[in-house]
């Protein structure tokens, strides 16, 4: 598989599990460091700041309050750009995690992990460290008045106790119109919990989402908090829940229903205080079908429903954006600053944005990084035209190359998904299992 470009680093006192999950995301992520000292993280982070930084919750033997790790994560979370942060712990306690996601963390981990889980919390980290580390919600910059209905909509519902459904495609900023919400409702100072629905394997479904206890199954060696309980008096953000087998939909929906949760190996309900924000990128037309979704839950998640528009919508908000991360990037790598170059931004301005704003994020991000003319021209924005849906042909009386015709519409789609995996499988309409196989199996 190829490795992406991004920076992690892994900060634990245990030398044996920092090598372990070194090992594990060298496989997928090249650059992937190890510390097992707080007291060196000043000197590494002059050097750079990570993306993601999977984060030990106690260095000294024999602690387990995990006040040493919270304070390196108000640390991290302090700095002008901030990484993702995962939280490593090798104790299920609930209080903990909760505080820990309270101040910025965006996941926890209970040690020892399983493998899937660990690479699934990284690659969302990463997903999503584009809206954490813009400060204010970029992606939610403009004034078109497809955006002031949104922003107008996020102020009247986020006081109330509703249930929101947010609609779009890839790349407009739903999980950003979800914090937005958190952010301005009751419940902004308890935690904001998000959870890829399509990361989360069917088999492990009730176990992730609602907890286990300790031998309820091979494996569940401690008891272990679900994110239900971890996002307890907060806001659980359920981003691509139309990604959710029906089977798991009847276990979310009766969890709704009840307010409570069984831990997966309890025999006793506990009750459950969260605050339901979901998102999905399905035509909104397909939730109605049952054969996809289930009625009686989408009528649970859409008390509010609200649209976020396509960049090609609002193309009056692209000068904004540009503007927007062109000087995040070059303030980020120290580039000098540069304007775009006469006829450039009308452009970019008729592109159609397929990705969206995250997509117009990542070109912005390559123009800083590659651009070497006094003025940012088009072609310093890497714009391509998305790839046709299935690869012409070969020429008749020539060999069929399955193989290599096969790869090269995993590369496409994977390059028009910006490197996102559940949005590549989507267009390929393979599971993101399937596709991790078949990335392996070609090299890419």
């Amino acid at each position: 598989m190829s490795q992406s470009s991004a920076r992690i680093l892994i900060l634990d006192d245990d030398p044996d599990v920092a090598c372990a999950a070194q090992m594990l995301l060298r496989r997928r992520h090249g650059a992937v460091a190890t510390l097992d000292d707080p007291a060196r993280l000043d000197a590494l982070l002059a050097a750079g700041v990570p993306d993601v930084v999977l984060l030990d919750l106690n260095f000294t033997p024999g602690r387990i309050d995990g006040a040493e790790g919270l304070a390196l994560l108000d640390r991290l979370r302090a700095l002008p750009q901030a990484p993702a942060v995962i939280v490593l712990t090798a104790y299920a306690d609930v209080p903990l995690a909760v505080e820990a996601l309270k101040r910025g963390a965006g996941d926890f981990i209970t040690k020892p992990w399983d493998n899937a889980r660990l690479l699934a919390a990284v690659d969302a980290a990463l997903a999503r460290r584009g809206a954490s580390t813009d400060g204010v919600d970029a992606s939610l910059m403009g004034d078109s008045p497809a955006m002031r209905e949104v922003k107008s909509m996020i102020a009247s519902v986020a006081p109330t106790m509703a249930n929101v459904m947010v609609l779009g495609e890839n790349g407009v900023g739903k999980e950003l119109v979800a914090r937005a919400i958190h952010a301005a409702s009751m419940r902004a100072k308890a935690a904001f919990l998000a959870v890829d629905m399509g990361a989360v394997p069917e088999a492990t479904f009730e176990s992730e989402m609602f907890g286990h206890r300790r031998g309820a199954f091979t494996d569940a060696r401690a008891d272990r908090a679900g994110r239900f309980q971890a996002a307890q008096g907060g806001t659980l953000f359920l981003d691509e829940i139309g990604n959710l087998p029906l089977a798991a939909q009847a276990k979310l929906l009766t969890v709704l229903e009840r307010r409570q949760v069984t831990p997966v190996g309890a025999d006793r309900a506990e009750p459950v205080d969260v605050r339901i924000v979901s998102a999905t990128n399905l035509d909104e037309a397909r939730l109605f079908d049952a054969a996809l979704f289930r009625t009686d839950l989408l009528f649970r998640l859409n008390t509010i429903v609200i649209r976020v528009p396509p960049l090609r919508e609002r193309r009056g908000d692209i000068p904004a954006l540009l503007h927007h991360y062109l000087s995040l990037y070059e303030s980020q790598y120290a580039r000098p600053v540069r304007e775009l170059a006469p006829g450039a931004l009308d452009r970019l301005c008729a592109w159609d944005w397929p990705g969206n704003v995250r997509a117009l994020r990542h070109a912005c991000e390559r123009a800083v990084i590659l651009g070497n003319r006094p003025d940012y021209h088009v072609d310093d924005f890497g714009l391509t035209a998305p790839p046709a849906a299935m690869p012409a042909p070969a020429p008749a009386g020539e060999e069929f190359k399955l193989g290599a015709l096969e790869r090269d519409t995993i590369a496409a789609a994977m390059e028009q998904a910006s490197g996102n995996i559940s949005m590549a499988a989507r267009l390929l309409g393979l599971s993101r299992a399937a596709l991790y196989r078949k990335l392996g199996k070609h090299g890419i």
